[in-house]
């Protein structure tokens, strides 16, 4: 039965789950059937070794990845019900349940979720010294919750290097964290990291429970271990010390999640902490065609912070992948949108394609796009572009500038950001208003009638919105949103959120785009504006009310290249692949940051199952204003061997083979031909990539990348010099080739 177990299992795979004692890392490539190898390996231990299931612990990240676990057991494992497989959070609630009490948690503690922490946050940051009234609940917790996750105490904010931490004052923070701990204590309740760091508290201070829970995970299984923090290695280590019966499962490659305090050095420092591991690669790829896992490989040897692996290809060699250089964002979406209804038109379901992209702000103008056509589409991990909370508080904020009677508009944001405006005093003006039969604009104008405490917080807001009231009249849709942003105090309130705030703040800068474009097409005021977006998010909201009926619509897939880990797709599109985007402008600054930007292209390319559409900008409309762009340095590590170019035509062009053919009629014509009968260049002066070249102004240069055919062929040239990349017209341009 062991054999037959075994030989179920490619060669490496099965090497893996044949590893019984000692610590051992499974470097696990993407597509390579870890989590087979992992259940493999678990039936292994009981049939081969009498194990019981009872003594073996599996742990992973998320609750679907646990319960997929628990449903491929059943299936293969005598006893699988008794098997330990959960988050890790889960097994910290087992763990406390049973001996929280030695640390000073009372039988029946409760579990706060999000708003029950915020609700607290809301109690004692009040009285403070550093947290003004613009400091919101969802900072302090976020502050909270990463110094959980790196095991930090109060008393370790106090001795922040910083004088701010996400721009609240330090000692402010640590205050904010001791009272939250006081009330929490108080109430006999704990939060989802505590659950982590109160397991981890148990074990160093009561060994005797540490001791017991040894006894009951003799074989432990940590799954994702790339995405562990502080807090879970350390339980993870605790429960191996005695042991060393630990086997880990990861792929540095896909290490991507640093903001929510994953630590990539947990996988790479492994063998370190545990001489002796025994390392197994399983690097076949039985998802991707051998075109993507090329792409995939060459991309991700330009990292230095990454355990050696070479993704091996199970599946031929497949479509090429395809690269599209737009004119601007809008460009980008329509050939998304058309390549999908031609897709679709040859067959292939919507529900398997996927448009990836580094930020939910780019998925406006694809959205639009798709709309245009008539597409139906989701979002996964977040919501359509005018349902965002943002999106609807400055359209809030418009919408109040021109109709002060907007009763709804105005206590949407009458507290975004806060002013000192609290519920009792807005019930009062409220009542004030309904019993004058007038607006709440107008109450606030007369608040010093109507509150006995606060009332120049009103006024001042009344004051405020008259302001933008007379501006709405001057300024164009686009400027009178930033204008919004800016002088709202949003702005500010965003700033304070940190990384959130920052996300948010991307989707009002694209916002602000709409608005600039919508003027180019139509004439008219931030009124006029406003009956589009409200036409636009009805359509949104429909979609909605569509798929929460659990109607099985065909729809095009939507998301975050970080929502798409552990997805697949036989087509994928990977959009803004420009520096700025992907990489972000955040990680140039970062440490280690454009290491994870490229592991999270990585990532992206490797959901691919068939096809692979890359798409960038010439030029992006960015809060209002269209810039320029370059080309991502990844696809220059990438290289045009590796794909081919569509051209504005509809052209593929294969450099390689030196053809190009057409799209949707897929006849093939030779590039040659193409370049002699339609532009004066001669053979002489076509590129294909990578040639050196020299420019009377430039100096001398490498070919990186090559778009067009004929006269329209445009080559990116990188210069040795200060000058950098150049995107220039052959035709034009004077290059010589060396």
């Amino acid at each position: 039965m062991t054999s037959n177990l075994l030989a179920q299992l490619n060669e490496n795979q099965a090497a893996a789950a044949a590893h019984y004692t000692g610590p051992a890392l499974v470097i696990a490539g993407a597509g390579s059937g870890k989590t087979r190898t992992l259940i493999y390996r678990i039936a292994h231990l009981i049939q081969a070794h009498d194990v019981d299931p009872g003594e073996i612990l599996a742990v992973t990240f998320t609750n679907k990845a646990a319960a997929e676990m628990r449903d491929r057991a059943s299936h293969l494992i005598a006893g699988a019900d008794r098997l330990w497989m959960s988050t890790f959070h889960s097994a910290g609630v087992r763990i406390l349940r049973t001996y929280g009490e030695y640390i000073g948690l009372r039988r029946g503690f409760v579990i706060y979720d999000d708003d029950d922490q915020l609700d607290i946050f809301k109690e004692v940051m009040g009285s403070i010294p550093g947290i003004g009234p613009d400091t919101t609940p969802r900072v302090l917790r976020g502050i909270i919750d990463r110094a959980k996750s790196n095991l930090q105490s109060p008393a370790d904010l106090d001795k922040w290097p910083e004088p701010y931490i996400s721009g609240i004052p330090r000692a402010a923070a640590a205050e904010v964290y001791r009272r939250y701990e006081a009330r929490k204590k108080g109430q006999n309740a704990v939060d989802f990291g505590d659950l982590i760091t109160e397991t981890v508290r148990l074990f160093k201070e009561v060994p005797e429970a540490l001791d017991r829970i040894q006894h009951k995970a003799k074989f432990i299984h940590v799954d994702e271990y790339q995405d562990t923090n502080k807090a879970q290695y350390e339980l993870t280590r605790l429960l191996a010390q005695r042991d060393k019966n630990l086997l880990v499962v990861g792929d540095p490659d896909q290490s991507i999640y640093k903001f929510r305090g994953a630590d990539i050095q947990n996988i790479l420092d492994f063998q370190k902490d545990y001489p002796g591991a025994v390392v197994y690669r399983l690097e076949h790829n039985y998802r991707s065609s051998a075109r993507v896992l090329g792409l995939a490989n060459t991309l991700i040897e330009n990292n230095t912070e990454r355990l050696e692996k070479v993704l091996k290809p199970v599946k031929p060699q497949g479509e090429a992948v395809s690269f599209y250089r737009a004119n601007d964002n809008r460009a980008e979406g329509d050939f998304i949108a058309e390549r999908v209804t031609l897709l679709h038109a040859q067959g292939q379901p919507l529900s398997s394609m996927a448009v990836l992209y580094r930020t939910n702000s780019q998925s406006r103008s694809i959205e639009e796009s798709l709309r245009r056509l008539g597409i139906p589409n989701k979002i996964v991990g977040g919501v359509g572009f005018y349902d965002r909370r943002e999106i609807k508080d400055i359209l809030s904020y418009a919408r109040l500038s021109i109709n002060p009677s907007d009763d709804v508009a105005l206590r949407r944001i009458i507290a975004r950001p806060r002013r000192g405006i609290g519920d009792t005093a807005l019930e009062k003006l409220l009542l004030w208003a309904q019993i004058n039969h007038t607006s709440l604009l107008t109450a606030c104008e007369h608040a010093e009638q109507i509150l006995e405490r606060g009332a120049n917080k009103a006024t001042e807001f009344a004051a405020l919105m008259h302001e933008f009231a007379q501006a709405a009249e001057n300024y164009s849709p686009s400027a009178f949103l930033r204008l919004l942003i800016e002088s709202s105090g949003y702005l500010d309130l965003l700033v304070q959120e940190g990384q959130e705030g920052a996300a948010r703040l991307e989707n009002l800068n694209e916002l602000v785009s709409a608005a600039e474009e919508w003027s180019r097409e139509h004439e008219g005021d931030i009124s006029a504006f406003l009956d589009d977006a409200a036409l636009l998010a009805s359509v949104d909201d429909m979609r909605t009310k569509v798929e929460n009926k659990g109607a099985p619509e065909d729809a095009l897939t939507m998301m975050t290249l970080h929502n798409a880990k552990g997805l697949e797709f036989p087509t994928v599109f990977i959009v803004g692949v420009e520096e700025g985007l992907l990489p972000s402008r955040n990680s140039l600054n970062e440490r280690g940051g454009i290491e994870e930007e490229r592991r999270l292209f990585y990532v992206g390319i490797t959901r691919a199952m068939d096809r692979l559409f890359l798409t960038a900008a010439q030029n992006r409309m960015q809060y209002g204003k269209t810039n320029s762009t370059e080309d991502s340095r990844f696809l220059e590590e990438l290289g045009t061997d590796h794909f081919d170019t569509i051209d504005q035509y509809g052209r593929v062009i294969d450099y390689r083979a030196k053809t190009w053919r057409d799209y949707r009629t897929s006849t093939v014509k030779s590039a040659t031909g193409s370049v002699k009968n339609t532009s004066p260049l001669s053979a002489e002066m076509a590129y294909k990539g990578g040639e050196k070249v020299s420019h009377p102004k430039f100096g001398t240069g490498q070919v990186l990348a090559v778009s067009g055919l004929g006269d329209r062929q445009e080559v990116t040239v990188h210069f040795g010099n200060e000058t950098g990349m150049k995107k220039l017209i052959v035709k034009y341009a004077n290059l010589t080739k060396l």
